[in-house]
C-alpha cells in the first residue's frame, strides 16, 4: 500500500508541475486530459494528507504517556483513541480510493427485461421491474428511452429493451443483472396458490462506435413488416429490421419505430452493446485468476433477488440482505439495495488486492 501510495504523491506533484508549464497550458487537449488526472488525483490527497497529519499527531502524543502527572496521561490515551480511530477510517478511504475505477461506470446503460418461468404471471412481473426501474431512473433526472417492446395481452411484457442515459447510471445499475424471482398469488388464482416465476434482467453498458468496431460486411440486415398494434401501417411497409451479427449470431429486432431507418439506428446501439458486453466477457474467460466482480460478465442463470409478496420481503441472495419493504422497493426505492450491493463488491475488490 505504501508503495502505491507514494507512487500515486510522486505523480500528484508532477502534474501540478505540468500544469504550470505555459506549453503545455497552449495544447488544449494535453492541458485538459492531465487536469482531468490531476482533479482525479486531489481526490486521494486529501484523505492522505488528514493521515500524515494523524501520524504526526499521535507521534506527539505518544511522547506525552511518560508524563507523571496521571490527569494528563489519562487525558492524552483518551485523545490518541480517538486518533486512531481516526486513522483507521482515513487508511480505509485510501484503500477504497485505490480500488481500480471500472471505466465502464460512467456509460450509459441498455436495460434488457424478459419474462422468464411463469406464464402470464411472468410478464406482468416484467413489468412491475420496468416500472421500477423507470421510476428509479426518473428519481436521478435520468431519461428512459424505450427501443423495443413486446407486450403481453393482459398488460405484461414479455420483453422490453431501453436506453437510460444519465450520470454514473452504469455504476448504479450494473448489479440489477441476473435471475429475479417472485412469489405471489396471481390475481387470476381462485384457491389462492402462492406462484414462482423468474424474470430476466440484463444491464449492459451503452457502447458508442469509438468502444466497439461493427463491420458492416459482418452484418445481416433484413426487413419485414412490424407484427401487433400499428393499425393499417403494418401492412404496407418493411419497416422492421432484423440484424445478425454473423461471427457472434448475435440477432436483434426492432420494429417499434413507423420508419425502417429510425428501427435499423435502435437496433445498432442494443448491437454495440451487447457485442462489448461479449468483448467483455471473454476478456473474463481468458484472465482466468482475474475476479468476476461485475455481475454483468457471471452467470444470468444464477438467481439473485427474490420478491415475496405474501412477506412483504425483497432478499438478494448474493449478500444476504433482507428488506421488509417490498411496496417501496418496487416503487423505485432501491438505493438501499444498490449501496449494499456495491459496499459488499469494493470489500471484495480490496480483500482481492490485498490492500
Amino acid at each position: 500500500m505504501q508503495d502505491k501510495i507514494k507512487e500515486i504523491e510522486s505523480r500528484y506533484h508532477e502534474l501540478s508541475d505540468l500544469l504550470a508549464d505555459p506549453t503545455v497550458i497552449q495544447n488544449h487537449s494535453q492541458y485538459t486530459a492531465l487536469a482531468r488526472e490531476h482533479a482525479s488525483l486531489e481526490e486521494f490527497m486529501g484523505p492522505y494528507l488528514g493521515l500524515k497529519e494523524v501520524n504526526e499527531e499521535i507521534s506527539g502524543h505518544e511522547s506525552m504517556l511518560d508524563d507523571p502527572d496521571p490527569e494528563i496521561k489519562a487525558l492524552v490515551r483518551e485523545e490518541l483513541a480517538a486518533l486512531k480511530e481516526r486513522k483507521r477510517e482515513l487508511e480505509h478511504t485510501l484503500k477504497t480510493l485505490m480500488i481500480p475505477k471500472d471505466p465502464l461506470d460512467e456509460k450509459d446503460v441498455i436495460l434488457e427485461i424478459r419474462a422468464g418461468t411463469g406464464g402470464e404471471e411472468a410478464g406482468l412481473f416484467a413489468a412491475d421491474l420496468f416500472r421500477m426501474y423507470t421510476r428509479y431512473a426518473e428519481e436521478r433526472n435520468w431519461r428512459v428511452e424505450l427501443l423495443s417492446i413486446n407486450e403481453t395481452g393482459i398488460g405484461g411484457i414479455k420483453e422490453v429493451i431501453a436506453a437510460i442515459t444519465g450520470h454514473g447510471a452504469y455504476s448504479r445499475l450494473k448489479y440489477e443483472s441476473g435471475v429475479h424471482r417472485v412469489q405471489r398469488v396471481p390475481a387470476t388464482e381462485a384457491s389462492g396458490r402462492i406462484h414462482t416465476s423468474a424474470v430476466t434482467v440484463a444491464v449492459l453498458p451503452e457502447a458508442e462506435e469509438v468502444d466497439v468496431h461493427v463491420d458492416p460486411q459482418d452484418l445481416r440486415i433484413d426487413t419485414y413488416r412490424s407484427s401487433g398494434a400499428g393499425g393499417q401501417h403494418v401492412n404496407k411497409t418493411e419497416s422492421a429490421v432484423r440484424i445478425t451479427h454473423i461471427p457472434t449470431g448475435i440477432v436483434v429486432s426492432c420494429q417499434d419505430e413507423k420508419s425502417q431507418h429510425k428501427n435499423k439506428a435502435k437496433a445498432m446501439r442494443v448491437l454495440r452493446s451487447r457485442l462489448l458486453q461479449k468483448y467483455q466477457e471473454d476478456q473474463a474467460e481468458e484472465i482466468a485468476s482475474q475476479r468476476r466482480l461485475q455481475v454483468g460478465t457471471g452467470d444470468r442463470s444464477e438467481r439473485i433477488r427474490t420478491y415475496n409478496f405474501p412477506q412483504g420481503r425483497v432478499t438478494d441472495h448474493r449478500i444476504n440482505l433482507t428488506l421488509h419493504k417490498l411496496p417501496q422497493v418496487l416503487e423505485g426505492n432501491i438505493d438501499e439495495l444498490v449501496d449494499e450491493l456495491t459496499a459488499h463488491y469494493q470489500a471484495e475488490a480490496l480483500n482481492h488486492t490485498g490492500s
